[in-house]
């Protein structure tokens, strides 16, 4: 008989297959929840005069340099990192990367022995 749907292999789909796309779309159902939930509250008020959460390492130490005017020694900058982010940055993370800013000549420059500025064009 055609167009009769057969109880076989081929009519029926698998459950791990059945249940991938179930848990797919379970998760995307749940992150536009979320996102409808986070568009009901409003906007979040943003404190301090920039966002300072989600600022890397690199872009805090940019910062404290570009206030300070003039190079810093790595002990001097992470304690103003401290005290500006209230954040505790690594010391060796912190001069592994301004190093490699200064190989790729990004906006930093090594004055003495771990002591850092910025370019002149970054100031």
């Amino acid at each position: 008989m055609l167009g009769r749907r057969t109880e076989g292999r081929e009519g029926r789909m698998p459950d791990e297959i059945r249940d991938l796309i179930l848990t797919t779309i379970e998760t995307s159902l749940d992150a536009q929840l979320r996102a409808v939930r986070r568009l009901r509250k409003g906007p979040s008020p943003v404190t301090g005069s920039r966002r300072q959460r989600g600022l890397s390492q690199v872009d805090m130490a940019y910062d404290v340099l570009k206030k300070s005017r003039s190079p810093l020694h790595i002990s001097e900058l992470l304690a103003r990192i401290r005290s500006s982010f209230s954040v505790a940055v690594d010391r060796e993370s912190l001069v592994s990367s301004l190093s490699k800013k200064i190989a790729r000549g990004d906006r930093f420059r090594r004055t003495d022995k771990n002591t850092f500025g910025l370019l002149p064009e970054a100031r």
